[in-house]
């Protein structure tokens, strides 16, 4: 297994997806050691939650699971890149194909694209 540098932050490293055909990319978010091992094993993006403190399957509640086909380690072993499929569409949870959906043009902040779905459907607490 790689060796990762955990440590060297705190514990997590940023976790880049990428979507493999496109290049696009899709969203940003932290591994712990748990959540990478879990990566590696099922082949499904898995990252830890900081606001949850928890493992974060992605896409177990909305469906939009990221499938790992290549990872790539930086030179320092301190950041992950996933090139992911996107099963789904929408990787982030505002809705949108990518967490990036924000352009900042002439210093204002516009949104680029459409949400694919409504997170107040997806993500109902019941």
């Amino acid at each position: 297994m790689t060796a990762l540098d955990f440590e060297k932050t705190g514990g997590l490293i940023p976790a880049i997806a990428q979507d493999y055909r496109s290049g696009e990319v899709l969203m940003l978010a932290y591994m712990n050691q748990e959540a990478w091992e879990k990566t590696l094993e099922t082949g499904k993006a898995t990252y830890y939650s900081r606001s949850r403190n928890t493992l974060w399957v992605k896409g177990l509640t909305s469906g939009n699971v990221q499938r790992v086909k290549e990872i790539r380690v930086d030179c320092d072993r301190d950041t992950v890149l996933l090139k992911v499929e996107q099963v789904g569409d929408a990787a982030c949870h505002t809705g949108y194909r990518s967490c990036f959906h924000l352009k900042v043009q002439d210093r204002d902040v516009i949104v680029v694209g459409e949400p694919l779905f409504d997170p107040e459907e997806v993500y109902k607490k019941g």
